[in-house]
Protein backbone atom coordinates (compact mmCIF):
# COMPACT_ATOMS: atom_id res chain seq x y z
CA UNK A 1 0.00 0.00 0.00
CA UNK A 2 2.74 2.48 0.96
CA UNK A 3 4.57 1.80 -2.34
CA UNK A 4 1.38 2.31 -4.33
CA UNK A 5 0.70 5.61 -2.55
CA UNK A 6 4.23 6.81 -3.19
CA UNK A 7 4.09 5.94 -6.89
CA UNK A 8 0.70 7.68 -7.08
CA UNK A 9 2.29 10.78 -5.55
CA UNK A 10 5.13 10.73 -8.09
CA UNK A 11 2.67 10.56 -10.98
CA UNK A 12 0.44 13.23 -9.41
CA UNK A 13 3.40 15.63 -9.26
CA UNK A 14 3.62 15.47 -13.06
CA UNK A 15 -0.09 16.17 -13.58
CA UNK A 16 -0.88 18.58 -10.72
CA UNK A 17 -0.99 21.72 -12.85
CA UNK A 18 -3.00 19.97 -15.57
CA UNK A 19 -5.66 19.11 -12.98
CA UNK A 20 -5.47 22.57 -11.46
CA UNK A 21 -5.83 24.35 -14.81
CA UNK A 22 -8.47 22.11 -16.38
CA UNK A 23 -10.66 21.55 -13.29
CA UNK A 24 -9.73 24.27 -10.80
CA UNK A 25 -11.69 25.29 -7.74
CA UNK A 26 -9.57 23.52 -5.11
CA UNK A 27 -6.07 23.90 -3.62
CA UNK A 28 -4.74 20.82 -5.42
CA UNK A 29 -1.24 21.39 -4.06
CA UNK A 30 -2.50 20.22 -0.65
CA UNK A 31 -2.93 16.73 -2.10
CA UNK A 32 0.88 16.47 -2.00
CA UNK A 33 0.87 17.23 1.72
CA UNK A 34 -2.02 14.82 2.34
CA UNK A 35 -0.25 12.10 0.34
CA UNK A 36 2.95 12.48 2.36
CA UNK A 37 0.95 12.23 5.60
CA UNK A 38 -0.90 9.11 4.41
CA UNK A 39 2.34 7.47 3.26
CA UNK A 40 3.99 8.30 6.60
CA UNK A 41 1.07 6.86 8.60
CA UNK A 42 1.05 3.72 6.44
CA UNK A 43 4.83 3.34 6.80
CA UNK A 44 4.65 3.73 10.59
CA UNK A 45 1.93 1.08 10.78
CA UNK A 46 3.41 -1.49 8.41
CA UNK A 47 7.20 -1.11 8.27
CA UNK A 48 9.26 -3.49 10.43
CA UNK A 49 11.45 -1.81 13.03
CA UNK A 50 14.69 -2.97 11.39
CA UNK A 51 13.79 -1.24 8.09
CA UNK A 52 13.94 2.14 9.84
CA UNK A 53 17.68 1.56 10.18
CA UNK A 54 17.84 2.67 6.56
CA UNK A 55 17.65 6.26 7.82
CA UNK A 56 21.14 5.98 9.28
CA UNK A 57 22.85 7.52 6.25
CA UNK A 58 24.45 10.91 5.67
CA UNK A 59 21.74 11.89 3.15
CA UNK A 60 19.13 11.84 5.92
CA UNK A 61 21.29 13.84 8.33
CA UNK A 62 22.31 16.53 5.84
CA UNK A 63 18.67 17.17 4.91
CA UNK A 64 17.77 17.18 8.60
CA UNK A 65 20.41 19.89 9.08
CA UNK A 66 18.87 21.96 6.28
CA UNK A 67 15.39 21.47 7.77
CA UNK A 68 16.64 22.74 11.16
CA UNK A 69 18.21 25.80 9.50
CA UNK A 70 14.89 26.50 7.79
CA UNK A 71 12.97 26.11 11.05
CA UNK A 72 15.31 28.53 12.84
CA UNK A 73 14.67 31.02 10.02
CA UNK A 74 11.14 31.24 11.42
CA UNK A 75 12.61 33.72 13.93
CA UNK A 76 13.79 35.97 11.09
CA UNK A 77 11.76 39.20 11.34
CA UNK A 78 12.05 39.84 7.61
CA UNK A 79 9.26 37.45 6.59
CA UNK A 80 5.74 36.81 7.87
CA UNK A 81 4.96 33.49 9.54
CA UNK A 82 2.56 32.53 6.72
CA UNK A 83 5.21 33.25 4.08
CA UNK A 84 7.79 31.24 6.06
CA UNK A 85 5.69 28.10 6.63
CA UNK A 86 4.43 28.00 3.03
CA UNK A 87 7.90 28.47 1.54
CA UNK A 88 9.74 25.90 3.64
CA UNK A 89 7.26 23.24 2.53
CA UNK A 90 9.04 23.00 -0.83
CA UNK A 91 12.42 24.31 0.30
CA UNK A 92 13.05 22.01 3.27
CA UNK A 93 10.07 19.90 4.41
CA UNK A 94 9.33 18.10 1.12
CA UNK A 95 12.94 17.02 0.48
CA UNK A 96 13.33 15.79 4.06
CA UNK A 97 10.04 13.86 4.14
CA UNK A 98 10.42 12.52 0.57
CA UNK A 99 13.88 11.16 1.35
CA UNK A 100 12.87 9.82 4.79
CA UNK A 101 9.98 7.84 3.31
CA UNK A 102 11.96 6.74 0.27
CA UNK A 103 14.79 5.35 2.40
CA UNK A 104 12.29 3.33 4.43
CA UNK A 105 9.92 2.15 1.69
CA UNK A 106 11.99 1.35 -1.40
CA UNK A 107 14.09 -1.78 -1.05
CA UNK A 108 14.37 -3.61 -4.38
CA UNK A 109 15.75 -3.11 -7.87
CA UNK A 110 12.21 -3.59 -9.16
CA UNK A 111 11.20 -0.48 -7.16
CA UNK A 112 14.00 1.37 -8.94
CA UNK A 113 12.84 0.18 -12.37
CA UNK A 114 9.22 1.12 -11.65
CA UNK A 115 10.36 4.59 -10.59
CA UNK A 116 12.42 5.06 -13.76
CA UNK A 117 9.64 3.83 -16.04
CA UNK A 118 6.99 5.94 -14.29
CA UNK A 119 8.90 9.22 -14.58
CA UNK A 120 9.88 8.55 -18.21
CA UNK A 121 6.29 7.68 -19.21
CA UNK A 122 4.86 10.75 -17.44
CA UNK A 123 7.53 13.02 -18.90
CA UNK A 124 7.02 11.67 -22.42
CA UNK A 125 3.27 12.24 -22.14
CA UNK A 126 4.07 15.82 -21.13
CA UNK A 127 6.29 16.21 -24.22
CA UNK A 128 3.55 14.86 -26.47
CA UNK A 129 1.07 17.29 -24.93
CA UNK A 130 3.59 20.07 -25.50
CA UNK A 131 3.88 19.11 -29.16
CA UNK A 132 0.08 19.23 -29.34
CA UNK A 133 0.13 22.73 -27.79
CA UNK A 134 2.63 23.92 -30.39
CA UNK A 135 1.09 22.43 -33.54
CA UNK A 136 -2.63 22.03 -32.73
CA UNK A 137 -2.98 24.81 -30.20
CA UNK A 138 -3.58 24.98 -26.43
CA UNK A 139 -6.86 24.14 -24.71
CA UNK A 140 -9.22 26.88 -23.54
CA UNK A 141 -7.84 26.80 -20.01
CA UNK A 142 -4.27 26.80 -21.31
CA UNK A 143 -5.14 29.91 -23.33
CA UNK A 144 -6.25 31.60 -20.12
CA UNK A 145 -2.85 30.79 -18.62
CA UNK A 146 -1.14 32.25 -21.69
CA UNK A 147 -3.14 35.47 -21.45
CA UNK A 148 -2.03 35.86 -17.83
CA UNK A 149 1.61 35.05 -18.68
CA UNK A 150 1.98 36.45 -22.19
CA UNK A 151 5.12 38.43 -21.33
CA UNK A 152 7.06 35.23 -20.55
CA UNK A 153 5.33 32.62 -22.72
CA UNK A 154 4.55 34.46 -25.97
CA UNK A 155 7.81 35.93 -27.26
CA UNK A 156 7.90 37.63 -30.68
CA UNK A 157 4.76 35.74 -31.63
CA UNK A 158 6.23 32.36 -30.67
CA UNK A 159 4.78 30.10 -27.99
CA UNK A 160 7.02 28.87 -25.21
CA UNK A 161 5.48 25.47 -24.60
CA UNK A 162 4.66 24.60 -20.97
CA UNK A 163 2.53 21.42 -21.34
CA UNK A 164 1.23 20.08 -17.99
CA UNK A 165 3.70 22.06 -15.89
CA UNK A 166 3.71 25.31 -13.93
CA UNK A 167 5.60 27.21 -16.64
CA UNK A 168 7.89 26.77 -19.64
CA UNK A 169 11.03 27.03 -17.51
CA UNK A 170 10.09 24.02 -15.40
CA UNK A 171 8.90 22.12 -18.47
CA UNK A 172 12.12 22.66 -20.39
CA UNK A 173 14.43 21.75 -17.52
CA UNK A 174 12.40 18.67 -16.64
CA UNK A 175 12.37 17.44 -20.26
CA UNK A 176 16.14 17.90 -20.50
CA UNK A 177 16.54 16.03 -17.20
CA UNK A 178 14.40 13.02 -18.14
CA UNK A 179 15.57 13.01 -21.76
CA UNK A 180 19.19 12.79 -20.62
CA UNK A 181 18.32 9.96 -18.22
CA UNK A 182 16.55 7.99 -20.96
CA UNK A 183 19.48 8.32 -23.37
CA UNK A 184 21.98 7.22 -20.71
CA UNK A 185 19.77 4.25 -19.77
CA UNK A 186 19.69 3.18 -23.44
CA UNK A 187 23.44 2.57 -23.19
CA UNK A 188 23.01 -0.19 -20.60
CA UNK A 189 23.42 -3.84 -21.65
CA UNK A 190 19.67 -4.41 -22.09
CA UNK A 191 17.40 -5.95 -24.74
CA UNK A 192 17.44 -4.20 -28.11
CA UNK A 193 13.73 -3.31 -28.16
CA UNK A 194 14.05 -1.67 -24.74
CA UNK A 195 17.09 0.28 -25.97
CA UNK A 196 15.10 1.56 -28.95
CA UNK A 197 12.18 2.62 -26.73
CA UNK A 198 14.55 4.47 -24.39
CA UNK A 199 16.23 6.29 -27.29
CA UNK A 200 12.81 7.28 -28.66
CA UNK A 201 11.75 8.46 -25.21
CA UNK A 202 14.97 10.48 -24.90
CA UNK A 203 14.51 12.08 -28.32
CA UNK A 204 10.89 13.07 -27.61
CA UNK A 205 11.87 14.64 -24.28
CA UNK A 206 14.82 16.53 -25.76
CA UNK A 207 12.46 17.90 -28.41
CA UNK A 208 10.16 18.93 -25.58
CA UNK A 209 13.07 20.88 -24.11
CA UNK A 210 13.65 22.66 -27.43
CA UNK A 211 10.04 23.78 -27.90
CA UNK A 212 9.89 25.09 -24.31
CA UNK A 213 12.28 27.90 -25.25
CA UNK A 214 14.10 27.34 -21.94
CA UNK A 215 17.68 28.23 -22.79
CA UNK A 216 19.27 27.21 -19.50
CA UNK A 217 17.99 23.64 -19.93
CA UNK A 218 20.77 23.11 -22.49
CA UNK A 219 23.29 23.12 -19.66
CA UNK A 220 21.43 20.36 -17.83
CA UNK A 221 22.35 18.13 -20.77
CA UNK A 222 25.92 19.47 -21.04
CA UNK A 223 26.77 19.17 -17.33
CA UNK A 224 24.82 15.96 -16.86
CA UNK A 225 26.47 14.47 -19.93
CA UNK A 226 29.97 15.23 -18.65
CA UNK A 227 29.12 13.70 -15.26
CA UNK A 228 27.75 10.57 -16.96
CA UNK A 229 30.81 10.12 -19.17
CA UNK A 230 33.19 10.64 -16.24
CA UNK A 231 31.36 8.14 -14.00
CA UNK A 232 31.37 5.59 -16.80
CA UNK A 233 35.19 5.32 -16.47
CA UNK A 234 35.38 5.18 -20.25
CA UNK A 235 38.13 7.64 -21.10
CA UNK A 236 37.69 7.21 -24.87
CA UNK A 237 34.03 8.10 -24.43
CA UNK A 238 35.07 11.02 -22.21
CA UNK A 239 37.31 12.41 -24.93
CA UNK A 240 34.82 11.77 -27.75
CA UNK A 241 31.88 13.04 -25.71
CA UNK A 242 33.80 16.11 -24.62
CA UNK A 243 34.74 16.84 -28.22
CA UNK A 244 31.13 16.46 -29.40
CA UNK A 245 29.79 18.73 -26.65
CA UNK A 246 32.43 21.40 -27.36
CA UNK A 247 31.64 21.12 -31.08
CA UNK A 248 27.91 21.55 -30.42
CA UNK A 249 28.50 24.57 -28.22
CA UNK A 250 30.89 25.94 -30.84
CA UNK A 251 28.25 25.63 -33.55
CA UNK A 252 25.74 27.45 -31.34
CA UNK A 253 28.26 30.10 -30.36
CA UNK A 254 30.11 30.87 -33.59
CA UNK A 255 27.69 30.04 -36.42
CA UNK A 256 24.15 30.86 -37.48
CA UNK A 257 23.30 27.31 -38.58
CA UNK A 258 19.64 26.57 -37.87
CA UNK A 259 18.63 30.17 -37.15
CA UNK A 260 15.61 29.75 -39.41
CA UNK A 261 14.21 27.45 -36.72
CA UNK A 262 13.00 29.58 -33.80
CA UNK A 263 13.75 26.92 -31.16
CA UNK A 264 17.38 26.64 -32.27
CA UNK A 265 17.67 30.43 -32.56
CA UNK A 266 16.42 30.93 -29.01
CA UNK A 267 18.69 28.15 -27.70
CA UNK A 268 21.64 29.91 -29.37
CA UNK A 269 21.01 33.05 -27.29
CA UNK A 270 22.08 31.08 -24.20
CA UNK A 271 25.63 31.33 -25.59
CA UNK A 272 25.51 35.10 -26.02
CA UNK A 273 27.15 37.01 -23.13
CA UNK A 274 25.58 40.22 -24.49
CA UNK A 275 22.05 38.84 -24.22
CA UNK A 276 19.85 41.60 -22.69
CA UNK A 277 18.02 39.15 -20.43
CA UNK A 278 21.31 37.81 -19.01
CA UNK A 279 22.73 41.29 -18.45
CA UNK A 280 19.53 42.43 -16.73
CA UNK A 281 19.81 39.49 -14.32
CA UNK A 282 23.45 40.26 -13.59
CA UNK A 283 22.62 43.94 -13.02
CA UNK A 284 19.81 42.98 -10.62
CA UNK A 285 22.17 40.69 -8.72
CA UNK A 286 24.76 43.47 -8.34
CA UNK A 287 22.09 45.79 -6.93
CA UNK A 288 20.82 43.00 -4.70
CA UNK A 289 24.31 42.42 -3.30
CA UNK A 290 24.35 45.96 -1.89
CA UNK A 291 21.07 45.34 -0.07
CA UNK A 292 21.97 41.85 1.14
CA UNK A 293 25.26 43.04 2.65
CA UNK A 294 23.38 43.97 5.82
CA UNK A 295 21.43 40.69 5.98
CA UNK A 296 23.84 37.75 6.39
CA UNK A 297 20.88 35.51 7.37
CA UNK A 298 18.60 36.90 4.67
CA UNK A 299 15.07 38.21 5.10
CA UNK A 300 13.54 34.80 5.76
CA UNK A 301 11.80 32.12 3.64
CA UNK A 302 8.72 33.45 1.89
CA UNK A 303 10.03 36.98 1.44
CA UNK A 304 10.39 36.67 -2.34
CA UNK A 305 8.74 34.82 -5.21
CA UNK A 306 5.07 33.80 -5.15
CA UNK A 307 4.72 33.79 -1.36
CA UNK A 308 6.64 37.04 -1.12
CA UNK A 309 4.03 38.78 -3.25
CA UNK A 310 1.20 37.03 -1.40
CA UNK A 311 2.27 37.48 2.23
CA UNK A 312 5.09 40.06 2.24
CA UNK A 313 4.06 42.55 -0.41
CA UNK A 314 5.29 45.45 1.73
CA UNK A 315 8.90 44.19 1.70
CA UNK A 316 11.54 45.28 -0.81
CA UNK A 317 12.57 41.72 -1.74
CA UNK A 318 8.99 40.78 -2.60
CA UNK A 319 9.29 43.10 -5.60
CA UNK A 320 12.60 41.61 -6.79
CA UNK A 321 12.40 38.59 -9.10
CA UNK A 322 15.10 36.10 -8.07
CA UNK A 323 15.27 34.46 -11.56
CA UNK A 324 17.43 31.75 -10.00
CA UNK A 325 17.03 29.26 -7.17
CA UNK A 326 20.54 30.09 -5.95
CA UNK A 327 19.60 33.78 -5.76
CA UNK A 328 16.29 32.96 -4.10
CA UNK A 329 18.06 30.97 -1.36
CA UNK A 330 20.47 33.91 -0.91
CA UNK A 331 17.60 36.38 -0.56
CA UNK A 332 15.74 34.19 1.94
CA UNK A 333 18.63 32.70 3.96
CA UNK A 334 21.45 35.19 3.35
CA UNK A 335 25.03 34.32 2.50
CA UNK A 336 25.22 32.07 5.58
CA UNK A 337 22.21 30.02 4.53
CA UNK A 338 23.30 29.94 0.87
CA UNK A 339 26.69 28.56 1.93
CA UNK A 340 25.04 25.83 4.03
CA UNK A 341 22.57 24.91 1.29
CA UNK A 342 25.21 24.80 -1.44
CA UNK A 343 27.51 22.73 0.79
CA UNK A 344 24.68 20.26 1.44
CA UNK A 345 23.91 20.00 -2.29
CA UNK A 346 27.55 19.51 -3.26
CA UNK A 347 28.09 16.96 -0.49
CA UNK A 348 25.09 14.93 -1.67
CA UNK A 349 26.17 15.14 -5.32
CA UNK A 350 29.77 14.25 -4.45
CA UNK A 351 28.76 11.30 -2.28
CA UNK A 352 26.41 10.05 -5.03
CA UNK A 353 29.30 10.17 -7.52
CA UNK A 354 31.51 8.27 -5.08
CA UNK A 355 28.91 5.53 -4.59
CA UNK A 356 28.27 5.15 -8.31
CA UNK A 357 32.02 4.98 -8.99
CA UNK A 358 32.29 1.82 -6.88
CA UNK A 359 29.35 -0.12 -8.38
CA UNK A 360 30.48 -3.19 -10.33
CA UNK A 361 27.12 -4.46 -11.67
CA UNK A 362 26.98 -2.99 -15.21
CA UNK A 363 23.20 -2.59 -15.53
CA UNK A 364 22.77 -1.12 -12.03
CA UNK A 365 25.74 1.19 -12.61
CA UNK A 366 24.21 2.70 -15.77
CA UNK A 367 20.92 3.29 -13.93
CA UNK A 368 22.74 5.06 -11.10
CA UNK A 369 24.80 7.10 -13.58
CA UNK A 370 21.55 8.24 -15.22
CA UNK A 371 20.12 9.35 -11.86
CA UNK A 372 23.33 11.11 -10.77
CA UNK A 373 23.83 12.89 -14.09
CA UNK A 374 20.21 14.07 -14.02
CA UNK A 375 20.62 15.47 -10.51
CA UNK A 376 23.83 17.27 -11.48
CA UNK A 377 22.13 18.81 -14.51
CA UNK A 378 19.12 20.02 -12.53
CA UNK A 379 21.34 21.50 -9.79
CA UNK A 380 23.30 23.46 -12.39
CA UNK A 381 20.07 24.52 -14.16
CA UNK A 382 18.84 25.97 -10.89
CA UNK A 383 21.45 28.69 -11.13
CA UNK A 384 19.55 30.10 -14.10
CA UNK A 385 15.97 29.25 -13.08
CA UNK A 386 14.03 28.16 -10.03
CA UNK A 387 13.88 24.47 -10.96
CA UNK A 388 14.97 21.89 -8.42
CA UNK A 389 12.45 22.84 -5.72
CA UNK A 390 9.47 22.76 -8.11
CA UNK A 391 7.53 19.68 -9.15
CA UNK A 392 8.00 17.38 -10.91
CA UNK A 393 11.79 17.96 -10.94
CA UNK A 394 11.97 18.09 -7.15
CA UNK A 395 10.39 14.69 -6.45
CA UNK A 396 12.51 13.06 -9.18
CA UNK A 397 15.72 14.51 -7.72
CA UNK A 398 14.86 13.56 -4.12
CA UNK A 399 14.09 9.95 -5.02
CA UNK A 400 17.14 9.79 -7.28
CA UNK A 401 19.21 10.54 -4.17
CA UNK A 402 17.36 7.80 -2.31
CA UNK A 403 18.01 5.11 -4.91
CA UNK A 404 21.66 6.08 -5.32
CA UNK A 405 22.28 5.91 -1.57
CA UNK A 406 20.43 2.59 -1.36
CA UNK A 407 22.02 1.11 -4.49
CA UNK A 408 24.42 -1.25 -2.63
CA UNK A 409 21.47 -2.69 -0.65
CA UNK A 410 18.76 -2.93 -3.34
CA UNK A 411 17.44 -6.49 -3.52
CA UNK A 412 17.73 -8.09 -7.01
CA UNK A 413 14.86 -9.91 -8.67
CA UNK A 414 12.02 -9.32 -11.17
CA UNK A 415 13.79 -6.35 -12.73
CA UNK A 416 12.19 -4.72 -15.77
CA UNK A 417 14.98 -2.65 -17.32
CA UNK A 418 17.36 -5.50 -18.13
Amino acid sequence: MKRFLYFFLIAYCFFLFLVSREIGGLPYGLIIDISFVLILITALATTPKEDWNGLNVSLFYTLLLWLLVSLFEGFNPGSSSLGWINEIRSTAIYPFVAVLLGLVIFRTRRDLDLFLILVMVCSTLASLNGIKQLYLGPSDNERKFLLENASTHLLWGHLRVFSFYSDAGQFGASQAHIGLMAIILSLAPIKTWKRILLLLCGAINIYGMLISGTRGALFAIVIGGFVAIALGKNYKALLCGGFLVIALLGVLKFTTIGDSNYQIYRLRTAMNPEDPSLNLRLSNQRNLALYMHDYPFGNGPGVTGYYGKLYNGDKYLSRVEPDSYFVKIWMMYGVVGLTIWFSVMMYILGSCCGMVWQIEDKVLKVKMIALTAGCAGILFCSYGNEVMNLIPSSIVVYLSWVFIYKSPLLIPGKEILT
